[in-house]
């Protein structure tokens, strides 16, 4: 397993600067209308947003990089796609072909 880094938790960092994001128009209305329906302040609601895309992107870094590593290791073999798409066609046909 592979660890990454972790940022400061402290909410400002001498090396991180605070940064100035721009939308596009149909996006801002969106965060624009989430606003307003929540009440949330626009910066809570966008550091919630990207705090869960953040966690949710490092959690998928790490299933890829363990299953690079299974296969690398040899622990699993890899399948050809084409076989295995044209195996799934064939139970697809069997189980049709059953009704």
């Amino acid at each position: 397993m592979r660890s990454f880094p972790v940022l400061p938790h402290c909410r400002f960092s001498r090396t991180l600067k605070g940064m100035e994001v721009h939308f596009a128009p149909a996006l801002q209305a969106r965060i624009d209308q989430l606003v307003i329906e929540t009440g949330r302040a626009p910066e809570k609601l966008l550091e919630d947003a990207m705090a869960g895309y953040v966690a949710e992107l490092a959690e998928t870094r790490e299933m890829l990089n363990s299953r690079y590593d299974d296969l690398k290791s040899g622990r699993v073999k890899p399948i050809d796609g084409e076989a295995f798409f044209e195996s799934l066609r064939k139970r697809e046909d069997e189980l049709l072909n059953k009704q």
